[in-house]
């Protein structure tokens, strides 16, 4: 503790440097006006023009009370400028302000001296006081407290040298002032830490909302590009099987495999027409929902899968997220049955009442082999789907073989 006391006497007296001026409120920097727009500077801060014009007070205060009374010339300006300067500086470079006074101070009080003051009255000049109380406030609100400390204690050593009886007084109004500009800076701390976590906190918002974002374009491609994907290769191994050599039903699987790419590829620029284009619209073009599912049933029977559907007669009034969470479940259920259970039957219910949506998907044992070994990730989807709406969903193999995937899907405010 104590090499740190003496660490700071340093950097009060030559060391040490004073933060950045705080940000002025619009009511101390005022626009210059259009017509002294030649000036170098745009706005006037009020602060130093204040600070300059008591400067030039006080400078001419204790000129006038000290030019005729047989004491040097420059004993006389170095008085007024030793109250003046500090006053100037003190916006700028509170702890040079602060030096600088306490260097000039010793010549002010000889001059009171000079001019016929006792010893036993108090040689301080209200000039003097107004100007070292202001430096003092000034270095507190912009120095470190190791700083303001050491300053006050140096001041009243300083108060103590030159007139001993002033000490109590002097050192009360010194560490009261000081105090008040410390508690300023403290607030002001504690304002700019919480506009700093404010800033942190929008910032880390915004990233999560891109993290979901991405995990949002990222679903919709997964849906999109595994189903189609998957329904353009069965049906590109079984086309050439089923023509044997027929011209007619070769153009025509053909055709069926175009009209699917098309499709995926309308369906990715629906998806992607969310990062804007170059003219800042967004992509309006609805998005699939229950009305499309017949068409996904055609592409799956297409490429020969065995699709059982129960529904019921109306979908009509099903909120458009709601729509199309059902529409990629019920998609992502066919691509995983023709990847995984080849041959299969699928069973799709779909149910609907007042509360919601509720979808049951059953596939039995394929009859060959699978083709290709999934990753995980359309499950993951399908669960984040349902959760976002404050739905369930659970999928899981059925013991007697097979696979099913059932889910349900409330109707609510914010599924609108």
């Amino acid at each position: 503790m104590f090499s740190a006391v003496l660490d700071s006497i340093p950097l009060a007296l030559y060391r040490g440097a004073a933060d950045p001026p705080a940000r002025r409120s619009r009511w101390l920097a005022m626009r210059m006006p259009r017509w002294l727009g030649l000036l170098p500077f745009r706005t006037i801060d009020l602060v130093r023009v204040a600070d300059t014009l008591l400067a030039l007070i006080l400078f001419l205060t204790t000129y006038d009370r000290t030019v005729n009374t047989g004491v040097p010339m420059a004993l006389v300006y170095v008085s007024a400028l030793g109250v003046a300067v500090p006053l100037v500086l003190r916006d700028r470079r509170p702890l040079a302000a602060w030096r600088s006074s306490l260097v000039l101070l010793p010549a002010g009080v000889w001059v009171s001296f000079e001019t016929g003051v006792r010893y036993e009255s108090n040689p301080y000049t209200p000039e003097m006081v107004i100007s070292y109380l202001l430096v003092a406030y000034a270095l507190a609100v912009r120095c470190d407290r190791r700083i303001t400390g050491t300053a006050w204690a140096v001041s009243v050593l300083a108060t103590w040298i030159i007139f001993p009886n002033s000490v109590p007084l002097g050192s009360i109004m010194v560490g009261a002032v000081m105090l008040f500009g410390y508690n300023v800076r403290l607030r002001r701390s504690a304002t700019e830490r919480l506009v700093l976590e404010e800033r942190r906190s929008q910032e880390a918002m915004g990233a999560q909302a891109v993290l979901e974002e991405r995990a949002r374009i990222a679903r919709e491609l997964h849906d999109v590009v595994a189903h189609h994907m998957s329904v353009i290769a069965i049906q590109a191994e079984a086309v050439p099987l089923k023509a044997a050599g027929d011209p007619a039903q070769l153009e025509e699987g053909l055709a069926g495999i175009r009209a699917l790419s098309l499709e995926a590829i309308a369906q990715l620029r629906q998806v992607l027409g969310v990062l804007r284009d170059e003219e800042g619209r967004t992509d309006t073009a609805p998005q699939p929902g229950l009305a499309q599912v017949e068409d996904l049933i055609a592409n799956a029977r297409a490429a020969g899968l065995s699709v059982l559907v129960k529904r019921p007669e109306s979908l009509e009034g099903v909120p458009q997220a709601v729509g199309m969470s059902a529409y990629r479940i019920v998609q992502e259920s066919l691509s995983n049955a023709m990847r995984h259970a080849p041959g299969a039957t699928v069973v799709l219910d779909i149910g609907r009442d007042d509360h919601g949506v509720r979808l049951h998907i059953t596939n039995g044992p394929g009859s060959s082999p699978a083709r290709s070994p999934g990753a995980g990730h359309g499950l993951v989807g399908m669960r984040e789907r349902a959760a976002l709406l404050g739905g369930t969903l659970e999928a899981g193999p059925v013991p007697v073989g097979g696979f099913q995937v059932t889910a349900v899907l409330p109707i609510g405010r914010g599924s609108a």
